[in-house]
């Protein structure tokens, strides 16, 4: 199999390069060339796919499938994916289910109502942009495009943050702010089992749009956590504080406190998505000991200096606002 990657130096594209390597496939990366070389045994094109001049290297291969995680102005997508369209039989491009209209239902699949996008815009807010992008690929690719619709993705060489903050702040150990309820079902994707899933799929040939995460509750809030506080020399102190206080308390879910959406959010469907059609299809998903073990000794080797993408805001929880919160938290009902 001959395999190009859009992108391909980092988190997802990275996962996606090394486990074509790791079947043996002969893999082209398509990149401006400024991220790290992940194997010598890739053929590098350089190139800026924002500029459409730059897309004409790619006019000197064919390739068996593609693999896209774009998620800037889905007119790059379009552009892409025309240069492309008689040179790749496959393109499987890293979606979101962000691109559902909000808020997610619960229980949701793959046919339920997406966001208003246009295939050419050259801005709009993330699931615009990743469901533009979508369409500009449908349009060239047709029934040979797959959209994997991921949620959380976590796992080594994660640059958004969320797994890496968490684990950080076990390892400054003391009391840590452990939102409830510790049994709260969770749904990700480590990148690496998405990297599987996306290659096993184009080995396939599937197609169409498909929710790419675990089942719910192939984790939870105190098994994430309770994984992170063992790996990093179980120094840290978990309490549990409900939904409510941690509201009170002026603290945001998802941003302050990566993964975690309570029960009564309006967002909770991220976490309780219909993922039976990937599943079916040979997803599987390895155990959060793991994902957490794994992205921890990846911390380990660069020092606990995690690169995030600029274009994101810094997740996690201010130090002093924890304190606050948990001084309330165990003042009683009088200090909540």
């Amino acid at each position: 199999m001959k395999l190009l990657v859009l992108g391909g130096s980092s988190f997802v594209g990275r996962a996606v390069v090394e486990d074509g390597l790791r079947r043996g496939w002969t893999v082209t990366t398509f990149n401006r060339g400024r991220g790290a070389v992940v194997d010598e045994r890739v053929q590098r094109l350089l190139g800026d796919r924002l500029r459409r001049e730059d897309l004409a290297v790619l006019a000197e291969g064919t390739w068996d499938s593609v693999v896209d995680t774009w998620s800037g102005a889905p007119r790059a997508a379009r552009d892409s994916a025309a240069a492309l369209a008689d040179r790749v039989t496959r393109y499987l491009y890293v979606s979101s289910g962000s691109v559902y209209a909000p808020p997610p239902p619960l229980g949701g699949d793959e046919s339920a109502a997406t966001v208003d996008a246009a295939p050419d815009a050259e801005d709009g807010d993330y699931p615009a942009l990743k469901r533009g992008s979508e369409l500009a690929i449908e349009a060239a690719f047709g029934d040979r495009a797959l959209f994997a619709r991921a949620g959380a993705i976590l796992g080594p060489h994660e640059d958004v943050g969320r797994l890496p903050w968490w684990l950080l702040r076990m390892d400054r150990g003391g009391e840590v702010l452990a939102p409830g309820p510790a049994d709260l079902a969770l749904q990700y994707i480590d990148a690496r089992d998405l990297a599987r899933w996306l290659l096993d799929a184009a080995s396939d040939g599937l197609s169409g749009a498909f929710n790419v995460v675990s089942r719910s509750g192939h984790a939870t809030m105190g098994t994430l956590l309770d994984a992170c506080r063992q790996v990093t020399g179980g120094t840290a102190r978990l309490t549990w504080v409900d939904p409510g206080h941690v509201h009170r308390a002026g603290i945001q879910a998802w941003s302050d406190l990566p993964i975690w959406l309570p029960p009564d959010h309006e967002y909770r469907g991220m976490h309780e998505a219909d993922v039976e059609r990937a599943h079916a299809a040979g997803l599987e998903c390895r155990p959060v000991q793991d994902t957490v073990k794994d992205t921890w000794q990846w911390l380990l080797s660069i020092d606990k200096q995690p690169p995030l993408r600029p274009d994101l805001e810094r997740p996690g929880l201010d130090a002093a606002a924890e304190r606050a919160a948990l001084a309330r938290w165990h003042a009683g009902p009088g200090g909540r």
